[in-house]
C-alpha cells in the first residue's frame, strides 16, 4: 500500500533530483563551444568593433577639413594659426613641450600620452611655420591610426599632388590638398598606415 502521507516528499525529491541533473546538462551543453559554436555573435562583434573604430577614424579625418582653411588644426589646439599664432600662444594652449627643439626651425614636440594627442611646432620669426598631428596612441585605430589612402579619397577630392619620398629607413607617400592659403598633407607610411599630418602655408 502507498503511504499518502510520504508521496509529496517523495514527488518533491524526484522533481528536485531531476532539476538538479537536467540544470547541471544544460549547464554543461551551455558551456561547450564545440557544442553550441554562435559564430554569428562573434561576428557581429567584430564587425560592430571594426565599424566603430572607422566610423571613429572618419569623424577625425573630417575634423580637419574645415579647420584647415584657417590654417588651423581642430581639438586642443583649436585658433593656432600658421604664421600668426606665437610660440608664447602655443605654450599658454597647450603648455611647454615634451621635447623642446633644439635648434632654430627645429620642432617643439608635444607627446601623445592618456589618450591625449601628440603635435609638434616649428617656428619662423616666433610665428608658427608648421603644425604635426600624430594622434593618440590608446585606441589609435578610432583615431589617426584608422585613416587609409583609401578612406582619404572617397571621403575627400583626388588630391592636389602625390609624392613619395625617403624617411630614414622609411618610404612614406605625401598626398597634399590645398585649402585655400594653406597645405594640408598627410604622411602615410603604407596605404593604411598614416603617421601624421602637416599644416603648411602654401
Amino acid at each position: 500500500m502507498l503511504n499518502k502521507k510520504m508521496l509529496p516528499k517523495k514527488m518533491k525529491r524526484a522533481v528536485l533530483a531531476f532539476a538538479v541533473a537536467g540544470a547541471a546538462c544544460f549547464g554543461a551543453l551551455g558551456s561547450s563551444h564545440a557544442l553550441f559554436p554562435i559564430p554569428q555573435a562573434h561576428a557581429a562583434s567584430k564587425t560592430t568593433a571594426g565599424d566603430y573604430a572607422a566610423e571613429n577614424a572618419l569623424k577625425t579625418l573630417n575634423s580637419f577639413y574645415k579647420p584647415a582653411l584657417k590654417g588651423q588644426f581642430p581639438g586642443a589646439v583649436s585658433g593656432l594659426t600658421i604664421g600668426k599664432s606665437t610660440k608664447q600662444n602655443v605654450i599658454q594652449k597647450i603648455g611647454e613641450p615634451t621635447v623642446p627643439g633644439k635648434s632654430s626651425g627645429a620642432f617643439d614636440v608635444y607627446g601623445a600620452d592618456m589618450g591625449n594627442p601628440g603635435y609638434a611646432f616649428s617656428y619662423q620669426q616666433n610665428k608658427i611655420r608648421e603644425m604635426r598631428y600624430f594622434g593618440t596612441n590608446v585606441e589609435r585605430q578610432t583615431n589617426i591610426g584608422g585613416i587609409t589612402i583609401s578612406m582619404l579619397k572617397q571621403n575627400w577630392y583626388a588630391p592636389n599632388a602625390v609624392s613619395t619620398f625617403k624617411n630614414g629607413k622609411k618610404t612614406q607617400t605625401k598626398l597634399t590638398y590645398i585649402r585655400g592659403d594653406y597645405k594640408l598633407e598627410f604622411i602615410f607610411n603604407s596605404s593604411k598606415d598614416l603617421d601624421h599630418i602637416n599644416l603648411t602655408a602654401k
